[in-house]
């Protein structure tokens, strides 16, 4: 450690017990929101592709329907690219406000969306605008999540503080799946294509709001603050970040290409193998996601 890092470090203040707790709650509840918007696609995928992409075929409509979803992973890591450095320039606090309005904007940008029969081929199109912003917002929501509870955490528990981020990710999924639930039980299967679809991508105007508040409440971390007072702050973070540490960063990154594979095909992709292949009804097999949820949860 040279003598400027060790002059910051020794400016970051004591952090309080309910200035952690706050910066738990701020960064968790707007991450639940981020991933609830970006989950309801995958839950009702099956409808989105009779309304935007319709076909004689169903599997095609369907396989059209998860091209669609995959797209917003391609953005999701030049979201990070993106948005993880202007964290560093700008602050934390600014940027998480900054992720969670584009992500509720284009969320609800696709509650808005006519159909195909209304528009034709400029509704699937609009549809994809709309995921690439959500995956561009999404990947900036949780490393900058997580770097933000890590920056207000101590030593010795941020491993444990930081994992609270995960929790409300499952949340935000859980909270997916049972809006989804709730409409297939008390709609028919015409009334969920025709309108029903629409009101959980909705509910993002909302909730997008709420975290947007809370998340406005939230002061930056006492290491941005303390580096922005010694004039330390970065002027081009990314340069360094791959420069500096391009081995733990393709470390990482091939971690979570794992993981995200294992995660999004039971909690995303298996809601639709029971209703397409198994033949079980919506209700059914999005209680059978939520009752997993839970128990990952658990």
């Amino acid at each position: 450690m040279d003598s400027q890092e060790r002059a910051v470090e020794q400016a970051v203040p004591r952090v309080e017990e309910t200035s952690i707790r706050r910066a738990i709650v701020g960064a968790s509840v707007g991450n639940m929101v981020e991933w609830f918007d970006f989950a309801v696609y995958g839950y009702l995928a099956v409808t989105l592709g009779a309304v935007f992409f319709p076909s004689e075929d169903p599997t095609i409509s369907l396989l059209s329907s998860f091209a669609v979803f995959g797209v917003a992973f391609v953005m999701r890591p030049l979201g990070g690219l993106f948005f993880g450095p202007l964290g560093d320039r700008i602050g934390r606090q600014r940027t998480l406000a900054t992720v969670i309005i584009l992500m509720s904007v284009s969320t609800f940008a696709i509650a808005l969306l006519p159909g195909y029969a209304t528009i034709g081929i400029w509704a699937p199109i609009l549809l994809v605008v709309a995921r690439l912003l959500q995956g561009f917002s999404a990947g900036g929501e949780f490393g900058g999540a997580s770097a933000f509870i890590a920056e207000y955490s101590p030593d010795n528990r941020r491993g444990f503080l930081v994992s609270w981020l995960e929790f409300s990710t499952l949340i935000g999924f859980i909270l997916g799946s049972t809006s989804v639930l709730l409409l297939s039980s008390v709609l028919s299967d015409d009334a969920l294509t025709s309108w029903g679809w629409r009101i959980p991508f909705l509910l993002a105007g909302p909730l997008g709001l709420i975290g947007l508040y809370i998340r406005l409440q939230l002061d930056d971390t006492p290491e941005f603050r303390a580096l922005e007072s010694a004039g330390e702050v970065s002027q081009s973070p990314f340069r360094e970040t791959l420069t500096q540490n391009w081995q733990p960063i393709l470390q990482v990154a091939g971690l979570v290409i794992i993981q995200n594979a294992g995660f999004y095909i039971v909690l995303t992709y298996m809601q639709t193998y029971i209703t397409e292949q198994l033949g079980f009804s919506t209700t059914s097999a999005s209680l059978s996601t939520v009752l997993t949820l839970l128990v990952g949860m658990a």
